[in-house]
């Protein structure tokens, strides 16, 4: 039977997210029930709430960084038992059968990979996400969270930790590379600490100097401002890979101009249009701008257990649920060097 659940969400594109009652849909013999502790706030959860992407369902209630502690478990359910402690990110289900879903990379599935809110789900039903008490989540789908990794911690790294580790991974940064992070915030901050610990020298390119602090406290061993042309200049042609955070439409062309001969630019936060690039700036270095979304799910556990054996954890600012509107307001500005969590556990 469908149960009955609480959480924050819209039920409109121009919707101010505020508590609502919804239900759970029924448990099926593969799913893992988990009592939510924390949820982190993205800044994609403003997106699809205001249907920027068109591909909105409502009621909604966003949230695809969410941790907790398996409650139940369905009759077929091998990998999961009572108490322990999990995490769900981006995806809760897919085809598990497509040349994607069989190599670990489930966000690719051709049939089309389920999201954790906003839209159906391969049964027809629409997904809500970690903005509440409890999910319901097909247990190929559940990660688990390392016992050195606070919940509160943890939360934030299924959506902005697997962002950035994967095409760090994915390049293959390593010692000796230089790795440019551009944008201060929720995804940058962790690109930083990741690419760091995987031993690439680090710098933060921000359009706000007062963000320079955050930048070397999280690991950047330099901070350039993008708004300085003779700095700029000076930095023309040193960076091996660019991970781009920047969560709006910008122009990428100044950043490009930042690589050395066969760097590449990787866009993860912006999926607006960009602005035009130019082919002679990419022909004449052989440079790349690229893109990458989230990983799959045998990488994003890697990532977790990465983080764990590294000792990285986010920057966190934990909140309840009256709070969740000015969080948004928040990164809507674009003011913030760290990740909101709201703290599920202690009531919402």
């Amino acid at each position: 039977m469908p149960t009955a659940a609480k959480g924050w969400g819209v039920e409109s594109p121009t919707d101010e997210p505020h508590p609502i009652q919804f239900e759970r849909r029924d448990p099926r013999p593969d799913d893992v029930a988990i009592k939510i502790s924390h949820c982190g706030i993205c800044h994609s959860d403003l997106h699809f709430a205001h249907n920027d992407w068109g591909i909105s369902s409502y009621p909604m209630i966003p949230g695809h960084e969410i941790v907790g502690m398996v409650t139940e478990t369905g009759a077929s359910v091998t990998r999961f038992k009572a108490g322990d402690r999990v995490a769900v990110g981006c995806l809760v289900d897919s085809c598990r059968k497509c040349e994607f879903c069989i190599s670990g990379q489930e966000q690719f599935c051709v049939e089309g990979a389920t999201f954790t809110y906003g839209v159906p789900d391969r049964h027809g039903e629409l997904t809500q996400g970690g903005y509440s008490e409890h999910v319901l989540v097909r247990e190929e789908f559940v990660c688990r969270v390392p016992d050195s990794i606070a919940m509160a911690e943890a939360a934030p790294l299924l959506c902005a930790g697997i962002t950035t580790y994967s095409p760090l991974k994915r390049w293959g940064v390593k010692q000796g590379h230089r790795v440019a992070v551009a944008g201060m915030g929720g995804l940058g901050h962790m690109a930083v600490k990741l690419a760091t610990a995987m031993g690439a020298s680090v710098t933060v390119l921000t359009t706000s100097p007062e963000k320079a602090a955050a930048a070397r406290a999280a690991g950047a061993g330099d901070v350039l401002v993008s708004t300085d042309a003779a700095a700029m200049g000076a930095a023309a042609g040193r960076f091996h890979l660019i991970v781009d955070t920047v969560p709006v439409t910008h122009d990428v062309q100044p950043y490009a101009a930042l690589l050395r001969p066969n760097g590449t630019l990787v866009v993860v936060g912006a999926l607006a249009p960009l602005p035009d690039v130019s082919g002679f700036q990419l022909i004449f270095g052989n440079r790349a701008i690229a893109g990458s979304a989230i990983g799959g799910l045998a990488e994003t556990q890697e990532m977790l257990e990465f983080c764990a054996a590294h000792g990285i954890v986010p920057e966190i600012e934990l909140i309840r649920g009256a709070q969740i509107p000015a969080a948004w307001d928040s990164l809507k500005k674009g003011d913030v060097a760290h990740r909101f969590v709201i703290d599920v556990e202690s009531g919402l």
